[in-house]
């Protein structure tokens, strides 16, 4: 009885982890949109329903301002719930890399860290393969039948 694991497709789940990453920065960023009422009178030829739908525009544009900062707030939790469960080390280099509001290079990161380029690369990717498991949005190989 053999159980065989599906291969992981290195460099696409790393690029999922960083866009993960990524989207958690421009969430931190990022003032809620806009979604402004309408203010003026319109008119329209056809008479109006007389049903129990309501549609304010402020009610819609409240709603959708809410449930956006929830979704942002839900995401941003699970991002950092995620890079918490990592080593030291490993959380060290995606939080200073990836989730500081300065944006760094990789040499400034491993040169404050006082890591070898060498063991921070390989540090790095560790990190992204574990948070691609936690995060569940790691990318498998497709099986190509012969």
């Amino acid at each position: 009885m053999s159980f065989n694991l599906p291969e992981i497709d290195r460099e696409e789940t790393k690029k999922a982890v960083e866009a993960a990453l990524e989207k958690y920065q421009m969430y931190l960023l990022m003032e809620p949109i806009e979604r402004l009422p309408k203010i003026t009178t319109t008119y329209t030829l056809v008479p109006p329903s007389n049903t129990n739908a309501f549609h304010s525009t402020t009610e819609d544009t409240a709603i959708s301002k809410v449930d956006f900062e929830q979704e942002k707030e839900r995401y941003m939790e699970r991002i950092r719930r995620a890079v918490n469960r990592l080593n030291y080390h490993e959380r060290s280099i995606i939080i200073r890399r990836y989730l500081d509001q300065e944006e760094r290079f990789d040499y400034e990161v491993y040169n404050d860290l006082g890591m070898s380029e060498r063991k921070y690369y390989r540090v790095k990717a560790r990190a992204f393969y574990k948070l691609a498991f936690i995060l569940r949005i790691e990318v498998y190989k497709k099986k190509v039948e012969s």
